[in-house]
């Protein structure tokens, strides 16, 4: 007998307690947002990912009749900006812009206090763009063709990149593999300083994003010689790809994304994935996300997830296989 009255008893109040949580979701997604809102761009101020949040943040505040507030946390190639998005409460009140470094991090850095995958929500793939490798018009380098024929040397050439770890060298490493290039890599503490060197002809080749180097292209003081990409850019639509080059099936992309903290209610993603979808349609946002050299993709939650666990390993293996460590 007890054992029957026990289940009759218990029936009644899972269901109700099942209704309860069913209706706390909509309530909490049709009184969101109440407050202002965080959006933590994960590198310092004047980089892309600074960029693009900002450029985001204007339409966001004016669409959900709230502040979003950027808050630059930048520091250990951006694991400190994801970090605090990863410890913060999963209120619908902190999301994070994260660049390509989201999906090497993991790799690169012993003992990284979250989990890329389980401590995130993935909210949206915002955009995407190939990088571009350079010569210094002060280089012999024009072509891809000329590139080749020297790393196929013995002495091999010289690349830079924005540091060590960071997805243009990784992307060379790969492509060099694949194309049997020899070649040395010369590590730089951030964009700035890689394009400095290139222009002065310190370092012969860099490879960084459309947005890194496209002034200086611009300008004429270095030279476009192959683009990352499956497809040519549009902002370089003269220069090849390296699949075309002879890397063949090459492809590697920068990208930008929006996080959320784990176990955000996912009303919430949802509603902000999809204002973001809506800022995301005014033509003055996408002009300004295209002058960053970005392909807006605008990827919701599941896609911009698998997107991730491709990226995280594809990048662990070239990690692991290359013994690379954050700094060395």
């Amino acid at each position: 007998m007890l054992r029957r009255y026990t289940m009759s008893f218990d029936r009644p109040i899972a269901l109700a307690l099942a209704v309860a949580v069913l209706a706390v979701n909509p309530c909490i997604a049709q009184t969101w947002p109440n407050k202002p809102i965080r959006l933590i761009a994960v590198f310092p101020p004047g980089g892309s990912v600074d960029q693009v949040a900002r450029i985001l943040a204007q339409p966001l505040s004016k669409q959900l009749g709230q502040s979003v507030v950027v808050e630059n946390v930048g520091g250990a190639s951006g694991s400190i900006g994801t970090n605090a998005v990863a410890k913060a409460a999963p209120d619908g009140y902190t999301f994070g812009v994260v660049f390509d470094t989201h999906g090497t991090n993991a790799s690169l850095i012993p003992n990284i206090a979250y989990d890329t995958l389980k401590d995130l929500e993935h909210v949206m793939l915002i955009g995407t763009s190939p990088m571009a490798l350079v010569g210094s018009a002060k280089s012999p380098y024009s072509k891809m063709a000329d590139v080749s024929s020297d790393a196929r040397t013995i002495k091999g050439i010289t690349i830079g990149s924005i540091g060590t770890g960071s997805l243009g060298h990784l992307a060379m490493i790969q492509a060099g593999q694949q194309a049997g290039w020899a070649w040395t890599h010369v590590p730089f503490r951030g964009g700035g300083p890689l394009m400095n060197d290139t222009v002065a002809g310190h370092v012969p080749l860099g490879i960084g994003t459309v947005f890194l180097v496209l002034p200086h292209v611009k300008a004429g003081t270095v030279k476009p010689i192959a683009v990352t990409g499956a497809k040519r850019h549009p902002s370089l639509p003269d220069t090849p790809t390296l699949a075309e080059a002879g890397v063949k099936n090459f492809e590697a992309l920068a990208y930008w994304g929006v996080i959320a903290p784990a176990k955000t209610p996912p009303d919430l993603v949802n509603r902000m994935n999809a204002e973001v979808q809506k800022a995301l349609k005014d033509p003055a946002v996408a002009e300004r996300l295209a002058a960053q050299g970005m392909t807006v993709t605008g990827q919701g939650p599941g896609e911009f997830k698998s997107f991730m666990q491709k990226e995280l390993d594809r990048w662990s293996k070239i990690v692991r296989q290359n013994r690379i460590s954050a700094g060395n």
